[in-house]
């Protein structure tokens, strides 16, 4: 209930949306935000207030601590344009006038500043104004503080003056003689107007923002809930780290929205853009934590794809960017995998290596797989493809289907001929090459519960190339995907992913990688966790171990917590008996990011914050951690060996 409260500035930046037209969901603005009036007059003054925003056709949320008669809010400005512009001016200073009306304060909490000050004409009479000034005069004489806000400077021969043409004139309405001469307009440093459209091109679609970065990246309206945090929040671990305002979801946005403005920041090319951006982890955290819906990570990979479309890039993008190319071909040709750990065990060349491709010395190197798990997946005789039963079902034939949460079902899940359902398990490039464990128990998992596994084709979704900006050969991997995942998910068969990034790429980039193409959406809907399809399961048939006495910590997958939840499996495990601790952060590795020379001390750092003390304070629990980075974090910093969900599903607790 409190969080309401907490979240409603950053709630309040978008415009309600109705659902039966589709309308609002729009950027919404400070500049009202906190008029106050004596509380017995609230109701008439919400009234007259609601009635101005409707006869300017301007939308907003309206919050507050209503027991002080103070009502903030968040207003849907037309701001792209002078005509716009205007429009808002003239809608603040009728609302001037109302809140006066009524015997109010246009600012009632937050101060006046350079936003308001143009206003207070409307609650002070002329002299009043004249005074404010006078006193001003008196201790800056020479104006160096706050020049133009709230007041001008006023000297005794100026005053004498200014009360000489109050004489001659004192009925001139207050927006025809200025009273506050020097003071800034309300409407003079506006950044929003001088934004130029930053439009989609080849990168993602922006599909929520009308396909401009531009308004992407100003829905950051300076709240700071990335800076203050909150209990159970991930973001932002850079700032957390550093507690540098640069390493902060808002400071990032500030140099992206300067980079629209073209004032401070050249071009998204700058340098100052990348250095902002060095540190962001691409945990996305933004995208749940942050209530204007920044996605830090999505603009991350779109400012690299566009400073680097056609040029070299660095090496760590070949490297990490291109891994599932390179761990492909060591777990196919398993003499390589061998030679690759013989020589990457030796600390001389591992350090020489690492250097080399641009990668921290200081780091360790993930053990290469010999042998993949689809290879694994045929020695035991498992499915491949479309069932025949499948291709031929109908919607509503079968079981009920099961769909991503907040989505509409598929058509109804089909069954083989003993009657089990189908449900396609999905290995993404880690799983299949580095370490197909929580692959395998999967398969074990589903097989106890009813379920007939199908092993889906080797697919990649493209993570890495996402998180390094590639986004041309991103898309090309999610089209082969596409191929080979969506005739199962139109037939209302699940898809379960392993590695929890990989799975957020189709429950959430995929949609804006490859908007125009209907598959996105149908395999969108169709993928699920483990436990989200678990939770389909009546709990009386299913087989799972119990946990009583076992305590759990968990390392939710950040994707994972950003983009699916981690409540479905929170809830399993809990049901099943375990005692668990759930670590509220980031692991600090991050896929590419800790690998990277130049990250180490951050991403050490970021896990010093949350993974390790827990992990110290637990030293008998099970460390559960779907994410690969996860594992591989905290079996470098802590020599603790994590298992997947699947894994502990199918052994219990060792």
């Amino acid at each position: 209930l409190w969080r309401i409260r907490a979240d409603g500035a950053g709630l309040g930046g978008r415009t309600p949306l109705d659902p039966a037209t589709g309308e609002g969901d729009e950027q919404a603005w400070p500049g009202f935000e906190d008029a106050a009036v004596p509380p017995a007059r609230l109701g008439a003054y919400l009234r007259d207030f609601t009635a101005l925003m409707r006869e300017f056709s301007i939308d907003g949320l309206l919050y507050g601590h209503f027991g002080d008669g103070c009502v903030h809010v968040r207003l849907g400005l037309p701001l792209d344009d002078e005509a716009g512009v205007a429009h808002s001016r003239r809608f603040l200073e009728r609302a001037a006038r109302v809140c006066a009306r009524h015997g109010g304060s246009v600012s009632g909490e937050h101060g006046d500043g350079r936003a308001r000050s143009e206003l207070l004409r409307y609650m002070y009479s002329p002299d009043m104004l004249d005074l404010f000034a006078q006193v001003k005069a008196l201790f800056d004489p020479d104006n160096l503080l706050n020049p133009g806000v709230l007041t001008a400077p006023m000297t005794p021969g100026r005053a004498r003056e200014r009360l000489a043409e109050r004489a001659a004139a004192p009925l001139a309405p207050a927006d025809r003689q200025d009273p506050q001469p020097g003071v800034d307009p309300l409407d003079a440093f506006l950044r929003r107007p001088r934004a130029h459209p930053i439009p989609a091109d080849g990168g993602f679609a922006f599909r929520e923002d009308h396909g401009d970065l531009t308004a992407a990246v100003h829905r950051c309206t300076g709240v700071g809930k990335c800076r203050a945090g909150a209990p159970g929040a991930f973001m932002c671990p850079s700032y957390k780290a550093t507690g540098d305002e640069k390493d902060v979801t808002r400071g990032r946005a500030r140099i992206l929205q300067d980079t629209a403005n073209g004032e401070l920041v050249a071009s998204i090319d700058s340098p100052e853009v990348l250095d902002a951006l060095d540190l962001c982890l691409a945990c996305k955290a933004c995208s749940a934590d942050c209530p204007a819906g920044v996605d830090m990570a999505k603009y991350r990979s779109e400012a690299l794809f566009r400073r680097y479309r056609g040029r070299a890039r660095p090496l760590s993008h070949y490297t990490l960017g291109w891994l599932p190319r390179w761990t492909r071909l060591t777990a196919s040709v398993p003499l390589l995998a061998h030679a690759g750990n013989a020589a990457l065990s030796v600390g001389w060349l591992r350090r020489l290596v690492f250097r080399a491709i641009g990668l921290d010395t200081r780091r360790g190197m993930p053990a290469l797989q010999a042998g993949t798990f689809s290879a694994w997946a045929r020695r035991r005789g498992l499915g491949t493809g479309v069932p025949t039963e499948a291709g031929a079902a109908a919607p509503g034939s079968g079981s009920a289907g099961a769909s991503a949460p907040g989505n509409e079902a598929p058509p109804a899940s089909p069954r083989g001929p003993d009657g089990r359902r189908y449900v396609v398990v999905w290995a993404d490039s880690f799983s299949q090459t580095l370490d197909d464990r929580g692959a395998r128990s999967m398969v074990e998992v589903l097989e106890r519960n009813g379920f007939a596994p199908i092993v889906a084709p080797d697919v990649c979704c493209g993570l890495t190339w996402i998180t390094t900006g590639q986004l041309g050969g991103a898309k090309k991997r999610l089209e082969k995907l596409l191929g080979a995942l969506a005739p199962f998910a139109a037939n209302g068969i699940p898809i379960v992913g392993v590695e929890p990034s990989c799975t957020a790429v189709l429950r959430d980039d995929l949609l804006d990688l490859l908007p125009d193409d209907p598959r996105s959406a149908l395999v969108r809907h169709g993928t699920l966790t483990l436990a989200e399809l678990l939770s389909t399961v009546p709990p009386a048939e299913l087989d799972l171990p119990s946990l009583e006495g076992v305590t759990v910590v968990a390392q939710p997958h950040c994707h994972h917590y950003s983009v699916m939840g981690w409540g479905a499996d929170q809830a399993l495990l809990e049901r099943l008996g375990a005692r668990v601790r759930r670590i509220d952060g980031c692991c600090g590795l991050a896929g590419n990011f800790g690998m990277e020379a130049g990250h180490y001390d951050v991403s050490v750092g970021v896990a010093g914050l949350s993974l390790l003390p827990a992990l110290d304070d637990e030293p008998g629990a099970v460390y559960l951690a779907d994410g690969f980075s996860c594992r591989t974090q905290a079996s470098q910093l802590a020599g603790r060996g994590g298992v997947h969900l699947a894994t502990l599903l199918a052994s219990g607790a060792p």
